[in-house]
């Protein structure tokens, strides 16, 4: 009898990012303190004053900020208010343990919008279907496939429509896509 073959071990996961306790002051979870930390860090310098590791962000790019993070101020009233909750004494320097604090209250209501969560699925949807108003077809999952330069068989295109249309090969309109987005968690 043949010695018995021993199984790969199988890959470990990697560990669960651990939030942060600024992450948890401000009900934000690793992912998103992530998000934050990355657009901060896209505009932060150094600054002798905050001693933070951080650094701090001049009070014109709190705006921009925003914008990179997809929760930009609705107005110039809003952005005023901001920027005066962040920097009171007018310095005209945020530092980062401030700024997470309304990016985490930006997201939180752009999470509880069910407008921007409709223009957000909308957008995806259209970049499937070239802008046009119709259902994503078999054609456009190949386009994108292509586009992203992956391999992607046939037989997984059709699974994922079926998956998307509850079983048939027909169009995927937006209440699917939208469907499907939600259980793959991408959108709430």
């Amino acid at each position: 009898m043949a010695p018995k073959r021993k199984q790969p071990a199988a890959a470990p996961k990697p560990p669960a990012k651990r939030r942060s306790k600024l992450a948890k002051d401000n009900d934000i979870t690793a992912d998103q303190e992530g998000e934050i930390q990355e657009a901060f860090a896209l505009f932060a310098r150094p600054h002798e004053e905050f001693e933070g590791k951080q650094g701090v962000i001049a009070t014109n790019d709190v705006r921009r900020c925003l914008v990179a993070l997809n929760v930009p101020p609705t107005d110039a009233a809003e952005l005023k208010e901001l920027v005066e909750t962040v920097d009171p004494d007018g310095s005209g320097f945020v530092p980062y343990e401030h700024f997470v604090a309304i990016a985490a209250l930006k997201l939180h209501a752009h999470e509880n919008d069910p407008d921007a969560l409709n223009e957000e699925v909308l957008k995806a949807y259209h970049l499937f279907t070239k802008g046009e108003e119709r259902d994503i077809t078999l054609l456009d999952l190949r386009r994108v496939a292509k586009e992203l330069r992956e391999d992607v068989p046939e037989n997984v295109l059709k699974d994922m429509v079926r998956e998307a249309t509850g079983g048939t090969l027909g169009g995927v309109g937006v209440e699917d896509f939208e469907g499907v987005m939600r259980r793959a968690g991408v959108f709430g």
